[in-house]
């Protein structure tokens, strides 16, 4: 089996926050919350780490974030394309959005041969789950069933009091697989309560707030790459027909498709650690002060990376 990658996406618009937030410190030593991804998945065993990023945007977070951490790990980019689409297809005119995160990974398929976890580059996961997630995937291998595995957080600990943000709602049983997954792109705080909205919040749908939600860390083989490519053009022919200029092609639907055909299972990871992200600017200031306890807890050392 070869050694676990990690897949790092970091390609997206950051339009809810104003800008290339992937970049943005968090800390007085100028790290960002790439860095403690890093140095959690470097510590668990991880060696090498593939950045999903825009094109337009490679000279700019070489300088931030790939020309030092090739002095660590093993480092190198894929790059999601808008016009990357399947014979047959073509972009919408007026589309700048991507195509989703299903879409994003399958531009990794050229530097991934085999298992790999995949990660958003603007969340906070916690050592935790690194060290659990790498040790599923150096221990499982695709049999009669793809064997992916996921690590759930409490949704509690995953909203904003700033806004909006999207999240997968996990159906678990009792052995602690995923049954099902449910993208819901609107989830906020309302009335001291979670709640969702499908109808842009002309209606709202209460949610557990100890319910297990996807942040988009998955544990894969390499059988995955090959389920997405397989599955765009049937995405594509629905989605252009129904919302051209938005629809996105999700990981977590791709994964539901092969759940729903008895093709794969999902091992669900409960994470021990807390969820810290920036998805608007007003979410900084809690992320900055958390990474400083979590230093002074002596998680992790003042300065991650000696120069």
């Amino acid at each position: 089996m070869n050694k676990p990658v990690l897949v790092i996406m970091a390609a997206g618009m950051g339009s809810r926050y104003g800008g290339l937030k992937q970049i943005d410190p968090v800390d007085k030593e100028g790290h960002i919350i790439m860095d403690f991804s890093m140095f959690d998945a470097k510590r668990a065993g991880f060696e090498k780490v593939v950045f999903i990023i825009k094109r337009e945007n490679e000279a700019d977070f070489k300088e931030a974030v790939g020309n030092r951490m090739e002095k660590i790990m093993d480092v190198s980019y894929a790059f999601q394309d808008l016009q990357s689409l399947p014979a047959g297809f073509s972009v919408p005119e007026g589309r700048v959005k991507p195509w989703g995160t299903a879409h994003a990974v399958l531009s990794a398929i050229d530097e991934v041969d085999g298992p790999f976890a995949v990660i958003n580059a603007d969340d906070y996961y916690g050592r935790h789950a690194f060290e659990t997630i790498y040790r599923y995937l150096t221990t499982h291998e695709d049999d009669e069933k793809f064997r992916y595995t996921m690590v759930g957080y409490r949704l509690k600990n995953t909203v904003t009091d700033n806004g909006h943000v999207a999240r997968g709602i996990c159906d678990i049983n009792e052995d602690r697989q995923l049954v099902g997954i449910h993208e819901r792109t609107r989830i906020e705080k309302r009335d001291g309560q979670i709640a969702y909205s499908e109808d842009d919040g002309q209606s709202w749908v209460t949610v557990d707030g100890d319910t297990l939600v996807s942040m988009n860390m998955w544990g894969f083989t390499r059988s995955i790459l090959d389920e997405i490519q397989a599955g765009f053009p049937a995405f594509l022919e629905q989605g252009l027909k129904e919302n051209p200029l938005k629809c996105e092609y999700f990981l977590p639907s791709v994964v539901s498709e092969l759940l729903k055909k008895d093709r794969a299972s999902v091992t669900v990871l409960e994470s021990e650690d807390k969820w810290y992200g920036v998805t608007y600017k007003e979410d900084k200031p809690i992320v900055v002060a958390a990474i400083q306890a979590l230093k002074d807890a002596g998680v992790y050392p003042q300065k991650l990376w000696e120069d």
